[in-house]
């Protein structure tokens, strides 16, 4: 039995508590041995991110300045071409040898797994913990490919996680704050006021930085 180790993929575009509060409670109630935090370099599924790498990178560090557990990891803003996961997972596998590896996911992510570049892969590296909100049900929303992968993956405790350094599905309830870099960057671009949505530091580094404020409405005038 081998503490895993979490993985928290994202734009961070920017990092708010809707990633960091679950982030900490999957790292305290799984006993995991650290999250590490990996901010996206080129999205395969989505916009490029606003901010630059390096805020985004610096925003990141500043959430979790202090908090033992909560890592950044930059190995994809280094890596050229899109930040696939199935890439990170081979170079963290190298890394890390044996010790158990736990993506974890929230459940939209998760229930499109079957999009991702070279999915079928994904479970020889790593478990998947998907993270989900109290009261949230196996029934709802689950079908086809990733039905059938539950079917033979699903397990239902920390347990399972430690034996196997890869290949299970977890689902772990956690606190989930219906908070979105979308709404922050849109507040901020219209002027009006995030606190409490996102850490002080990462507030405070963003109006030094004069992020978000002009920048989406230049992204919605190019659209």
């Amino acid at each position: 039995m081998s503490s895993p180790l979490g993985i928290l993929g994202g734009t961070f575009d920017p990092v708010h508590f809707g990633h960091l509060r679950p982030a900490l409670e999957l790292l305290e109630g799984l006993e995991l041995d650290a999250i590490r935090l990996i901010p996206c370099g080129i999205p395969p599924h989505r916009q490029v991110p606003i901010a630059g790498a390096e805020q985004r990178l610096a925003m990141l560090r500043l959430a979790v300045e202090g908090v033992e557990g909560l890592e950044v990891d930059e190995r994809e803003l280094k890596r050229a071409g899109p930040s696939y996961m199935v890439d990170t997972l081979l170079s963290l596998r190298e890394e890390v040898g044996e010790q158990p590896l736990c993506l974890i996911l929230g459940l939209d992510a998760f229930l499109g797994l079957d999009s991702w570049h070279q999915w079928e892969r994904i479970l020889d590296l790593c478990h998947l913990v998907v993270a989900h909100r109290p009261g949230w049900t196996l029934h709802e929303g689950i079908s086809g490919p990733i039905q059938q992968l539950l079917n033979r993956r699903q397990i239902r405790d920390r347990e399972g996680i430690c034996r196997e350094k890869a290949g299970m599905i977890l689902f772990q309830a956690v606190t989930q704050l219906d908070i979105s870099a979308t709404s922050i960057r849109n507040r901020l671009a219209q002027g009006q006021q995030v606190r409490y949505l996102l850490p002080d530091p990462v507030l405070e580094y963003i109006e030094q930085q004069g992020l978000y404020q002009e920048k989406v409405n230049e992204y919605r005038a190019v659209k």
